[in-house]
C-alpha cells in the first residue's frame, strides 16, 4: 500500500477535499470576465496555501502584466512532515487542475506544468489519470517529477529545475524571468484548489469560513501523539485543540506542540492549545502557520533529541550556495547537541536573513525556539539524565537524494 492511500483523511472535509462535488468549472471567455474574476479572488482574500501566505491576488495581477507567462503548480512538497498537497492531489487532482486552467486563464498562459516529488509516485499517478479525463483545457500541459528535497519546492528553484538545472534556490524573479525565460506564476496547489472554488462560487461564499482578517479553510497535517494522525480541512480561527480533536484528539498528554512544520517553532503545550490557527492569534508566540503543519509531542520524548535530529537534516538539505547554510547550519546543530545555547545565541542572528532563500531563516527558527522551549531538558541533559521513556522518533525526516 502506498504512503499516501494509508495516510488518513478526515472524512468531514467541507471544501477542498470534497471531490467531484463542485461541478463543471465556468468558462471565463472575455477580458470583462476574467477581470470580474480576478476581482473575485481579491475580494475573497486568498492568500498562499504553500507557507509564505503572500496575496494570491496580486501574485496573479503581476505575472498577467508581464505576458506569456507559464503556470506551475507545485505540489512538491519537501516538507517531511507535511502532507496535504500529496493528498489534496490523491483525492481531489481535478479541483487542481480546475485552478490551474483558471490561473492560466488569468495570466494568459499557454503552458501549465505539475511538479511533484519524485518519490510520489501514487500522487503523480492520480493525477496524470485526471488529466487523461479532461479535454477543457486551450494550454499545453506537463507534468514533471522533481527530486525530493527540502529546498527544491521554492519558487526559483524549482523554475531552476525546469530548466534543465539543479533544484536549487537562485536570484532570479520568476514572475519577471522563470520557465523558459517567460515570467512564470508559481503556485501551491493548495492555492489553486482555492481558485476553482472561488471562480465557482465567488468571493462571499469563500468569505463564510474563516475569519474577516484570514478567511476561508486551509489543510491541515496533524502528527505525533494524536489518535488519528492525518489531513484535516477546517477553518481559519479554528482553536487548535479542536484541529487536534478532528485528529482523533490526543493519545497522551502534550509536552509541546511544533507549529508550521520544520520552518516553523516550538511551543510548550499549554501556551497554544487554545490559541486560534490563524497567523494573527498565533504572532504573540512568534509563530506562524506556514505549511500548517502541527505536530504533537508526547511527555515521554525528548524535545531535544527530536530537535537535534532536525537540525542535522535542515543542514543536510541545505543547496550548498551561501555560506549561512554551509557552515551556519552544521555549527548550529553541533551547538545544540552540545548543548552549548550561548554558541547557538551567537550564531542564529549570523545566520538568519543572510541566505539566497528561506531555508537558514527557518533552520535558525526551528532551533532558537527548541532551546527556549526545551530548556529544562538541556539542563536535565547537562546532568547526565533525559526525560524520555520512549525512544521511537516522532518526527519523520527525508531522504536527502540528488539535485536533478
Amino acid at each position: 500500500m502506498s504512503a499516501v492511500a494509508a495516510f488518513r483523511v478526515d472524512p468531514r472535509a467541507p471544501r477542498l477535499l470534497a471531490a467531484g462535488l463542485h461541478g463543471p468549472l465556468p468558462r471565463f471567455l472575455r477580458r470583462r470576465e476574467l477581470d470580474g474574476l480576478m476581482a473575485e479572488i481579491e475580494a475573497a482574500g486568498l492568500t498562499g496555501r504553500g507557507g509564505a501566505g503572500f496575496p494570491t491576488a496580486v501574485k496573479l495581477a503581476a505575472v498577467a502584466r508581464a505576458g506569456g507567462a507559464v503556470v506551475v503548480a507545485n505540489g512538491t512538497e519537501g516538507e517531511p512532515a507535511s502532507w496535504k498537497d500529496k493528498v489534496l492531489l490523491s483525492m481531489n487532482p481535478h479541483l487542481v487542475v480546475d485552478g490551474a486552467v483558471t490561473a492560466a486563464a488569468l495570466v494568459g498562459a499557454s503552458e501549465i506544468v505539475f511538479a511533484v516529488g519524485r518519490a510520489n509516485r501514487t500522487v503523480r499517478k492520480h493525477l496524470e489519470r485526471a488529466l487523461d479525463e479532461r479535454s477543457d483545457a486551450d494550454v499545453d500541459v506537463f507534468v514533471e517529477s522533481v527530486p525530493d528535497r527540502f529546498v527544491a519546492g521554492e519558487a526559483s528553484a524549482l523554475v531552476n529545475r525546469l530548466n534543465g538545472g539543479p533544484s536549487k534556490p537562485t536570484i532570479q524573479r520568476p514572475s519577471v524571468r522563470g520557465v523558459h525565460g517567460r515570467p512564470t506564476l508559481v503556485q501551491n496547489v493548495e492555492t489553486l484548489a482555492n481558485v476553482a472554488l472561488i471562480a465557482r462560487y465567488g468571493a462571499g461564499w469563500f468569505r463564510e469560513r474563516g475569519t474577516p482578517e484570514e478567511p476561508g479553510t486551509v489543510l491541515v497535517t496533524v502528527l505525533g501523539a494524536v489518535r488519528s494522525p492525518g489531513v484535516v480541512e477546517v477553518e481559519l480561527g479554528t482553536p487548535i485543540h479542536d484541529v487536534i480533536q478532528r485528529a482523533g484528539g490526543l493519545a497522551a498528554l502534550p509536552q509541546a506542540l511544533l507549529v508550521g512544520g520544520y520552518f516553523g517553532a516550538w511551543v510548550r503545550a499549554r501556551d497554544a492549545l487554545e490559541l486560534p490557527l490563524t497567523n494573527a492569534g498565533l504572532a504573540p508566540l512568534g509563530v506562524s502557520l506556514g505549511a500548517r503543519t502541527i505536530v504533537v509531542l508526547p511527555q515521554d520524548a525528548c524535545g531535544l533529541g527530536e530537535s537535534v535530529r532536525v537540525a542535522r537534516y535542515l543542514a543536510r538539505e541545505s543547496a550548498g550556495q551561501c555560506g549561512p547554510c554551509v557552515f551556519g547550519l552544521p555549527a548550529m546543530a553541533d551547538a545544540l547537541e552540545r548543548l552549548d545555547v550561548d554558541r547557538i545565541h551567537r550564531l542564529v542572528p549570523l545566520v538568519a536573513g543572510r541566505g539566497a532563500c528561506s531555508h537558514p531563516d527557518g533552520a535558525a527558527r526551528f532551533v532558537a525556539s527548541a532551546v527556549e522551549v526545551f530548556a529544562d531538558e538541556i539542563e536535565r541533559h547537562r546532568r547526565g539524565r533525559c526525560r524520555s521513556t520512549n525512544h521511537e522518533p516522532v518526527l519523520p525526516l527525508g531522504a536527502s537524494g540528488e539535485w536533478r
